[in-house]
């Protein structure tokens, strides 16, 4: 599906590039958008919706630590994430190459995806390595991805920027879920091509990224002796001295730990709940996350939208609330009818949750420094990748599904907690 920004994405004179670059265009904020639309077809199929099924049933047997295989796999993809990623956004900051970093991650991701097609029954380690290195390098490029976003916008449109990114995102996975179904009802046995169309289906739809999207950023200057390997170390290790100087986004970062970490619980274990707690069957549970997705891409533009012209902390305390009645009303739903009115509740929560809090964040960053507080941004939503489903896989092993949602939903309403005295607006004295 081919979808261009609408004219309000322009961007004004003020997020005008350095001197030497023509104005942002909407073929390239459109660029951007691809690598939303790209990306979410991994997420949907191999972390959520059937992959993770696959895992648990065919490659892992049924074996009853199948869940907690799974969680402890998203977790330490994550904790690898949380090694690199200040690392490299402050590398891709003195490089000027935040889009070799975005392209070379999408293609590590994109191979080790397709390579699941070989993965048979048995093959646990072996399906476990793939997924953790396919996660890396999404993860990686996500960050990369959402450096852009304050070279492309403004403090008037960054939020429906950002929210028309992940819109865009969750038509990506509503076309990956549709094709997903129709290679699942063409005969038995066919579950693996799916994983081989997820890899190519990332790589291609990335291609307008390639084409369109700029690399705005110049190479710092270097002192004689000093490398760009060195000056990234150099700025990874003022990280503790640096961040706190802007208080409100590292409280904000806080914050964005606790309630990302129910939601990337929720994305990792959705598709199992329905299956081992509803009792939906895997075309039940697409035709499940078909409705999320649509309702996803009202809620990423509609909450980008409210945060424009009202407040990122009404959009996020709004969406925040929402994924605390989802969490509470899927611990004790026992219809799949109920279950389908909580996905399309939850669907326009996740949109509107991660749209916003990407926003929030560049709205904070200090001009000049996208790669190295995007970096940030992604330590503390891998620290969360790391949290949540760490803490849902085991629950579910060991207690209940049950009693890991409604765990679940008490890391959302921490995170509301911390989030509500925070005035989201960046003051002079931090920048």
């Amino acid at each position: 599906m081919s979808v261009a920004p609408p004219p309000s994405a322009a961007v004004t004179p003020e997020a005008n590039p350095p001197p030497g670059f023509p104005p942002v265009r909407k073929r390239e904020i459109f660029g951007w958008c691809c690598f939303d639309f790209a990306n979410s077809a991994f997420t949907t199929i191999i972390i959520t919706v059937v992959y993770a099924v696959y895992f648990a049933n065919v490659v892992a047997g049924g074996d009853v630590r199948a869940e907690g295989w799974w969680g402890s796999a998203l977790a330490a993809s994550q904790g690898v994430v949380i090694l690199l990623s200040p690392l490299l956004g402050s590398y891709a900051d003195v490089t000027a190459r935040k889009k070799v970093l975005l392209m070379s991650t999408a293609l590590v991701c994109s191979a080790a995806t397709a390579m699941l097609f070989f993965v048979g029954p048995g093959n646990v380690a072996l399906a476990l390595g793939l997924v953790i290195l396919a996660n890396i390098a999404f993860s990686l490029s996500e960050n990369s991805c959402a450096a852009f976003l304050p070279e492309i916008s403004n403090a008037s449109n960054v939020g429906r920027i950002s929210g028309f990114g992940w819109s865009f995102g969750y038509f990506g996975g509503l076309l990956s879920l549709v094709l997903a179904l129709v290679i699942l009802q063409s005969g038995e046995g066919r579950a693996t091509w799916t994983f081989l169309m997820t890899g190519v289906f990332f790589f291609g739809a990335s291609l307008p990224t390639l084409i369109f999207l700029r690399e705005r950023a110049r190479p710092y200057a270097l002192r004689p002796g000093e490398t760009y390997a060195g000056r990234g170390w150099q700025q990874l290790r003022s990280m503790r001295r640096e961040l706190p100087q802007h208080r409100t986004l590292a409280i904000f970062f806080i914050a964005m730990t606790f309630y990302l970490s129910g939601l990337l619980a929720v994305v990792g274990f959705a598709a199992l709940y329905a299956t081992k707690v509803i009792g939906m069957t895997q075309d039940e549970v697409i035709k499940l996350f078909i409705l999320l997705q649509i309702a996803g891409v009202a809620g990423a533009f509609g909450f980008g939208v409210l945060q424009d012209r009202v407040s990122s902390k009404l959009a996020l305390t709004l969406a925040i609330l929402l994924w605390v009645g989802v969490c509470i009303w899927a611990s004790v739903c026992d219809t799949k009818e109920e279950f389908y009115v909580i996905g399309a509740l939850a669907g326009a929560a996740m949109g509107a949750l991660q749209s916003s809090s990407r926003a929030v964040v560049a709205s904070l960053t200090p001009p000049g420094r996208a790669g190295e507080f995007f970096g940030y941004w992604g330590f503390f939503g891998k620290l969360a990748g790391v949290i949540g489903p760490l803490l849902f896989g085991w629950l579910a092993t060991y207690a209940d599904y049950r009693v890991a949602i409604v765990a679940t939903g008490a890391l959302f309403l921490i995170g509301l907690l911390i989030l509500l005295p925070l005035r989201l607006v960046r003051s002079l004295v931090e920048t």
